[in-house]
C-alpha cells in the first residue's frame, strides 16, 4: 500500500513510497499528527545516491515486521537532505551532541514538538557488530516514551538549548561580532591558515588527515592561491602532491572522467563510489588553477574530463545538471566500476591486455573484494601513449553496456550554480565556446525555471515542478556564477541578474546584529533553530561564498553596497577564523581581496588580444570587465582600445598591448 510519498518529486523520497512504512514527506501534517496520537516521530534523513542509506532501507524499512512496529508506535517522516539542507542541519547538530559523529542515514527521534531526543545513524536489523538492532532502538524509545516521559522531555528540551546556542548566529553573536576590519590581520590569518594545512598535510599521499579521506577543494585552491600571488613553494608542493595523488587514484574515474565523494582510504585508492554534482564543481575548479598555474598537462585532462562527464552523463535535455549517480548498481556498491584481469583482457583483447594491466594497476587478486578499481600506479615509460588511449577506449565502450548506476534526477539549484560558476572559469581559459555555450544554458534554465515570478529563487526541481525556498548556499552561489558569466560573456544583462540576486540574498538572509547570513530566508520555515554555515569543509560554507561572491561583485560594479556586507561578515567572524583558520579556507579569498589586494581589469572597445591575454593567468585576486559598457564608475574616462589595471579603483598607466598587461598582472 502507498503511503503518503507518492506525490513527491524527491528520488530519494520516492524511493520509499512503495515501503511498508507509513511515511510522510516533511511538514506540519505528521507533526500535528503525532500531537493529537501522543506519539514521538522518527525523522529519517538521507539521499539517493547514498549506499548506507539504502542498506538501511533494504534491511529494515522494507521489512513487514518493523514497518509495522513502526506504524503503531511511531509517525515517521522521510527527509531528503539535498532538498532541506536547513532541517538536515538543525538535526545534525543533535546527532553530533548526542553520538559524537554523524552521517546518513541519520535516524532522529522527536517530540510533536519538533524537539530531539534520540538520534543515531545506521542501525542494522539486529544487533551486530556492537550496533544495536533498529527493533531493539524502536522498544527502547517507546519503553522512554511510555514509562519516562519527564526525563525525555527535560532532556529534549536541554538538547534543544544546546543546539540553539551552538547554532552559528548564537556564536558569532556571543563570541566573535565586535571586531573592525582595522583589527583584522589578514596576513596573518591566510599564513595560519597555511600553517594550519601544512600541519595537517599527508606528505606520502596527498591531501590531509587520515581516512576517510574527502577531497577538500577550498583548502587546495588556498594552497594554489598561496603559489599563485605569494610564490609560495610549499604550498604548490602540497597542492601538487595531493591533485597528483587523487588523480592517479580509484576515487578518480579514469574511463569516464569524474571523482567520487570520498576516498574510505588514506591512499585515495578505494572510493565511495557516489558520483556528486557538487565535487564535479569543486574539483573542476582547482586542477583548472593548478594547469593555469603549472601548464599539467595531467591537470588539465582531468579538466576536459570532468566537463566531458558532467555535460555528457548529468545534464538533461532542459539544460539543467542533475544531482548525482549512485555508488551502487545491480544491488552492488560500485560494480559498474569495478574490473577482473579477465575482463580486461576480453574487452581489450590480448596485443593490448599487458599495457591496460600495467596502467591501470590490475591483479588476479584485485583491490576491491576480489575484483579491481582502476587507478594509476605509475608503471614506467615503456607504454606507448596510443596503446593505453585505445585500450581505455575499448574499456569504456564494454563498461557502457553495464547497468549504470541509478541516478538522481533533481536540479539542485546550489550545485548547478556551483558548477556553472567553475565552468565559466574553464570555459574563459580555455577558450571552447561549447563550455561557454553550456554555462549560458545552465544559468537561464535556474533563472526561467528556478525562480518563482515574483523574484523569489527556489531550491530543488523536477519534472517541470520546482519547490522549496531557496537557501543562502542556493543565492550565494547564484550570484557568483552570475558575476563569472558576465566576465565570461561580457554581457551586461548577467551583471543586471547578479545585482538583483546579491540584493534580494542580503533582503533576505542577512542578520544585521550578528553581521553574518543565516542558512533560511527571513520568509523560510522556523525550525527549531535558525542555523549559519560558517565552516568550509568538502564544499565552501554558504557565507564563505557569500563573502566572496560579494567581494567581486562589488569590485566588478564598483559599488560599496554589495563588498560592505562581505566585509562586515569577515570582521565579524574574525575570531572565530584566528582560532581556526583552515576551517574558513574558501573564506581567506574574500580576506585577500577585502584587506590584501584586489585587481580590476578593465578591457574598452574591441579588444579580445586583451581579453585572452588577461585570462591566460589565474588571478585570485582580480576580476575582468569587458563587452559592453556597464555605467559604472570602473569604465569612467576610459580609452577605448585599451586595457587598464587597477587596485580599489586606482588605475595604473594603459596597456595597449597583451605583453604590457600581463607584466602589469604580475604579482605585486
Amino acid at each position: 500500500m502507498a503511503n503518503h510519498l507518492e506525490a513527491e518529486t524527491s528520488p530519494y523520497l520516492r524511493q520509499h513510497k512503495d515501503n511498508p512504512v507509513d511515511w510522510y514527506p516533511w511538514g506540519d501534517e505528521p507533526f500535528e499528527l503525532a500531537l493529537k496520537q501522543d506519539r514521538p516521530v522518527f525523522v529519517s534523513i538521507g539521499y539517493s545516491s547514498c549506499h548506507w542509506c539504502h542498506v538501511m532501507a533494504h534491511e529494515c524499512f522494507e521489512d513487514p515486521q518493523i514497518a509495522r512496529y513502526l506504524n503503531e508506535h511511531f509517525v515517521s517522516v522521510k527527509v531528503d537532505r539535498e532538498e532541506r539542507p536547513d532541517v538536515d542541519g538543525v538535526y545534525m547538530e543533535a546527532t553530533q551532541a548526542m553520538t559524537g559523529g554523524g552521517g546518513w542515514p541519520m535516524s532522529v527521534f522527536v517530540t510533536g514538538d519538533r524537539k530531539p531526543f534520540f538520534a543515531g545513524t545506521y542501525f542494522p536489523p539486529r544487533d551486530r557488530q556492537g550496533l544495536p538492532g533498529f527493533p531493539r532502538v524502536l522498544e527502547a524509545v517507546i519503553d522512554a516514551w511510555e514509562n519516562n516521559r519527564s526525563n525525555l522531555i527535560e532532556q529534549a528540551n536541554a538538547l534543544t538549548a544546546a543546539i540553539q546556542a551552538r547554532s552559528g548566529l548564537a556564536v558569532v553573536k556571543d563570541k566573535g561580532g565586535r571586531a573592525t576590519p582595522a583589527s583584522l590581520e589578514a596576513r596573518e590569518l591566510i599564513n595560519s591558515a597555511l600553517t594550519s594545512l601544512a600541519q595537517r598535510f599527508d606528505e606520502t599521499y596527498g591531501g590531509f588527515g587520515g581516512a576517510p579521506k574527502f577531497p577538500q577543494a577550498p583548502s587546495i585552491d588556498l594552497l594554489l592561491a598561496g603559489y599563485a600571488l605569494d610564490a609560495n613553494e610549499e604550498c604548490l608542493t602540497m597542492a601538487a602532491r595531493t591533485l597528483d595523488a587523487m588523480s592517479a587514484g580509484g576515487i578518480y574515474d579514469h574511463l569516464g572522467g569524474g571523482f567520487s565523494r570520498y576516498s574510505v582510504d588514506r591512499a585515495w585508492q578505494v572510493p565511495h563510489f557516489e558520483k556528486m554534482l557538487y565535487d564535479q564543481a569543486s574539483l573542476l575548479r582547482v586542477y583548472l588553477h593548478g594547469w593555469l598555474l603549472t601548464g599539467n598537462a595531467n591537470w588539465h585532462q582531468v579538466v576536459q574530463e570532468t566537463v566531458t562527464y558532467v555535460l555528457s552523463d548529468l545534464r538533461g535535455p532542459h539544460g539543467g545538471l542533475w544531482s548525482s549517480e549512485d555508488a551502487d548498481s545491480e544491488g552492488e556498491e560500485g560494480r559498474f566500476y569495478l574490473w577482473s584481469a579477465d575482463e580486461i583482457a576480453d574487452a581489450v583483447g590480448n596485443e593490448l591486455a599487458q599495457s591496460a594491466v600495467l596502467w591501470y594497476g590490475v591483479t588476479t587478486q584485485g583491490n576491491f573484494e576480489g575484483r579491481n578499481i582502476l587507478h594509476r600506479p605509475e608503471p614506467g615509460q615503456l607504454l606507448r601513449p596510443g596503446d593505453i588511449e585505445l585500450a581505455r577506449s575499448k574499456l569504456a565502450a564494454r563498461r557502457s553496456s553495464r547497468v549504470r548506476p541509478a541516478l538522481d534526477d533533481k536540479v539542485i539549484t546550489e550545485w548547478n550554480a556551483m558548477f556553472a560558476s567553475s565552468l565559466a572559469e574553464a570555459a574563459s581559459a580555455t577558450g571552447r565556446r561549447d563550455w561557454a555555450e553550456a554555462t549560458e544554458g545552465i544559468m537561464t534554465f535556474l533563472l526561467e525555471n528556478l525562480r518563482r515570478s515574483d523574484g523569489r529563487l527556489l531550491r530543488a526541481w523536477r519534472d517541470g515542478q520546482a519547490k522549496h525556498l531557496a537557501y543562502a548556499g542556493d543565492y550565494a552561489w547564484m550570484v557568483d556564477a552570475l558575476v563569472r558569466t558576465a566576465e565570461l560573456t561580457g554581457e551586461k544583462r548577467w551583471l543586471e541578474e547578479a545585482c538583483e540576486m546579491a540584493e534580494q540574498m542580503i533582503a533576505l538572509f542577512w542578520d544585521p546584529e550578528a553581521r553574518a547570513f543565516s542558512t533560511t530566508g527571513a520568509d523560510g520555515e522556523k525550525l527549531i533553530s535558525r542555523q549559519v554555515d560558517l565552516s568550509d569543509g568538502a564544499t565552501p560554507a554558504s557565507n564563505s561564498v557569500a563573502a566572496v561572491a560579494l567581494m567581486r561583485l562589488g569590485m566588478l560594479t564598483a559599488e560599496q553596497r554589495f563588498s560592505d556586507p562581505a566585509i562586515e561578515l569577515l570582521a565579524s567572524i574574525a575570531p572565530a577564523m584566528a582560532l581556526q583558520p583552515s576551517a574558513f579556507s574558501y573564506a581567506m579569498g574574500a580576506v585577500r581581496m577585502a584587506f590584501l589586494s584586489s585587481r580590476e581589469i578593465v578591457v574598452v572597445g574591441d579588444r579580445p588580444d586583451l581579453v585572452q591575454a588577461a585570462r591566460t593567468k589565474w588571478l585570485p585576486d582580480a576580476v575582468l570587465a569587458w563587452g559592453e559598457p556597464t555605467g559604472s564608475g570602473l569604465w569612467s574616462d576610459r580609452e577605448p582600445g585599451m586595457a587598464y589595471v587597477c587596485h580599489q579603483f586606482t588605475c595604473l598607466a594603459p596597456a595597449s598591448h597583451p605583453e604590457e598587461l600581463l607584466a602589469q598582472l604580475q604579482p605585486a
